[in-house]
């Protein structure tokens, strides 16, 4: 949905690492102003972030980040490109798409509702492509270089599916409102949306229009040297695991710079991850 009356001017930020040119900047800052039109509600803050890697091993050494303030409300988009316009280009792209699914009348949509584990067609697109994957480090160089701790969003799965698209996430940790389980949710490609929990209550889950299968299995309880094992073994892009020590749900993902990150909550209250 595009709005009638033109978004006022505002400045797009510009933060650039490694080798970005003034000109590659300028050009982020074009793309990523066009798609303001473009947005549910006035945009009031607009930052982007392009970085180039030196590694030439690399198939895509561009990543463009980009936050924007919708009226209050974070939009956010994040591709990987094999030059710097390439990577504005699919920022700006994947920006609109954030967008208009903003623009979408999300409470309408909550009264089509069906039980976990109903078959539907899926319609929010798969995994998307444009996302960054990681650089293929060898594992015994790699390390926890950013550790996140803080509340979850205690919401429910509709509510975390929102979050996940809106903020261009690879999944989503959260405490599921119904159950009050430490909970992952992410895509599964034509399946829809995937959700595991701590211990799984699907019960407990109330009627959601988003088309979601809930795993059976219990999160794996582990130490943090076990998860990494496992995402190495495995080559997934995360590991959703019980931390051993605490009981509560963790997850360990692969950085784009083939490091991990780590992302472990304190005490509830309403919050939003960040990846």
């Amino acid at each position: 949905m595009k709005r009638t009356a033109p978004q006022p001017l505002i400045d797009v930020q510009v933060e650039t690492r490694g080798r970005v040119s003034a000109e590659d900047a300028e050009y982020a800052q074009d793309k990523v102003r066009a798609v303001f039109d473009e947005a549910p509600g006035p945009v009031l803050f607009a930052r982007v972030r392009l970085t180039r890697f030196a590694n030439p091993a690399m198939e895509r050494p561009v990543t463009a980040q980009a936050n924007l303030d919708v009226n209050g409300r974070l939009a956010r988009a994040h591709v990987a490109g094999s030059s710097a316009t390439e990577a504005v280009d699919l920022l700006r792209d994947r920006l609109a798409a954030v967008l208009a699914r903003m623009a979408e009348h999300w409470e309408a949509r909550r009264g089509r509702t069906h039980p976990p584990g109903a078959a539907h067609e899926w319609r929010h697109g798969d995994e998307p492509a444009h996302r960054p994957g990681y650089f293929p480090r060898p594992a015994e160089e790699r390390e926890v270089v950013r550790h996140k701790s803080f509340a979850l969003a205690f919401e429910s799965p509709d509510e975390a599916a929102d979050d996940l698209e809106r903020l261009d996430y690879g999944f989503q940790l959260f405490t599921d409102a119904g159950s009050g389980e430490d909970s992952v949710l992410y895509r599964t490609g034509t399946a829809g949306y995937r959700l595991a929990q701590v211990h799984p209550r699907p019960d407990l889950i109330g009627p959601v229009s988003a088309p979601l299968t809930v795993s059976p299995a219990p999160a794996p309880r582990m130490t943090i040297t076990e998860a990494k094992g496992r995402l190495d073994v495995t080559g997934w892009p995360f590991v959703f695991f019980t931390d051993a020590g605490t009981g509560r749900g963790n997850v360990l993902y692969h950085r784009y710079d083939g490091h991990y990150g780590l992302i472990t909550p304190t005490a509830h209250e309403s919050t939003t991850t960040a990846v």
